[in-house]
């Protein structure tokens, strides 16, 4: 099943419909995602969940220019995925921080400011505002191999706002990070997107990091990636690890495991 999202009184940032992806292959066609309908509204924190091979990152990957549909359609404020990556629509997290390691942390911010052509009294400034929100204050000169895992991820997450886009696009940054860091990192995140008011689209293995972070849960399954179901999240968007502990944590929880169950047979 493929139930619609609820309504969303918000301009919309992100538009997919009938999107379907095809890779042709020296062993033949490999259907990597199929019949995608999706709308997510500006400020909204949607998380994708599904188990490995559903499609989770190449649906990130389309909506970010990095790979093509083969059928449907897709817009990203308005514009197609390639225009919207030119317009500099979006920031991009990846799985690893992809730092690079003979520039300071404050030099790895401010790379696509200089790409951007911005002059150093501007670059300086916005490193510096990016820093502070990702609390790395006072790091500036470090290089990433002086920084944990869980700081180089937050450099990379402040690269990405460096210049200031509408949409951040995450895969899975959490995911090679112990528990508690990644916990820290969630409440972290939780509080960076209200004061930035960003569209999140964030991409994850986790029901607990799924449920905590997101407004809505996009759960997907494989062969070939489609959409099994579309939940929104009840809880408050003020919360705190606690919140796990509640029935509607858990209720919310509870229909994701579901749908992941529903929707993937573990006997194949």
């Amino acid at each position: 099943m493929q139930p619609q999202p609820a309504d969303n009184a918000a301009r919309s940032v992100i538009d997919i419909a009938k999107l379907s992806l095809t890779f042709e292959t020296g062993d033949g066609p490999v259907h990597a995602l199929s019949d995608i309908d999706l709308n997510i509204g500006a400020g909204e924190f949607v998380s994708f969940i599904g188990p490995s091979g559903c499609g989770k990152t190449t649906l990130l990957r389309v909506i970010a220019d990095l790979e093509a549909p083969t059928g449907g359609t897709i817009s990203v404020n308005g514009m197609s995925p390639h225009e919207a990556r030119l317009a500099r629509a979006y920031g991009y997290v990846f799985q690893a921080a992809a730092l690079y390691p003979w520039r300071t942390i404050a030099e790895n911010i401010a790379l696509p400011l200089e790409i951007m052509g911005h002059s150093r009294e501007e670059q300086a400034e916005r490193v510096r505002r990016n820093m502070e929100l990702v609390d790395l204050d006072g790091f500036e000169r470090k290089y990433p191999w002086q920084l944990s895992g869980g700081m180089q991820q937050r450099a990379s997450i402040a690269r990405a706002l460096s210049f200031d886009p509408d949409l951040l696009l995450m895969d899975e940054p959490f995911g090679a990070l112990d528990e508690i860091v990644r916990d820290h990192l969630n409440e972290q995140l939780l509080k960076l997107w209200a004061k930035t008011d960003k569209t999140v689209v964030f991409v994850t293995h986790s029901i607990p990091e799924a449920v905590f972070l997101s407004t809505r849960i996009v759960v997907l399954c494989p062969r070939p990636g489609r959409i099994y179901d579309i939940i929104d999240n009840p809880l408050p968007r003020d919360r705190g690890l606690d919140i796990r502990e509640t029935a509607e944590f858990l209720k919310v929880a509870h229909r994701v495991r579901e749908g992941l169950r529903a929707g993937h047979s573990y006997d194949d």
